[in-house]
């Protein structure tokens, strides 16, 4: 399973940004995704995720400004992201939980991540 993700850039405190993950190869199914950051010195923290059934959970800091949302029929994943400030520079990173079957036909459920995407807040 493959992530390739887009957006990100360089935005002025308080503007907007939309991050997209799609996931590509061979799965059954992809179960929860969402995305993590980390900024210099920091650990890497939960930004957001959504399950399968649509369910979401965001980290404090985001709650009201970041919205998350998935498109079934394209196995993508948005961060939608608004009133950014300079605390929210980092690198994020997407992530999907897959679950598929092996070569043998066993069930597997693994975890892919995309390549870092980099979000930068300054005027």
């Amino acid at each position: 399973v493959q992530l390739q993700a887009s957006g990100g850039g360089l935005v002025q405190p308080g503007g907007s940004l939309r991050l997209s993950c799609a996931a590509s190869g061979s799965f059954l199914r992809i179960d929860d995704m969402g995305w993590y950051r980390q900024a210099p010195g920091k650990q890497r923290e939960l930004v957001a995720s959504i399950t399968s059934g649509g369910g979401t959970h965001y980290a404090d800091s985001v709650k009201g400004r970041f919205t998350i949302s998935r498109d079934g029929a394209k196995n993508t994943g948005y961060l939608s992201m608004n009133s950014l400030n300079p605390e929210d520079t980092a690198v994020y990173y997407c992530y999907v939980n897959w679950s598929g079957l092996t070569d043998t036909k066993d069930p597997i459920r693994a975890k892919a991540w995309g390549q870092g995407t980099q979000v930068t807040v300054s005027s």
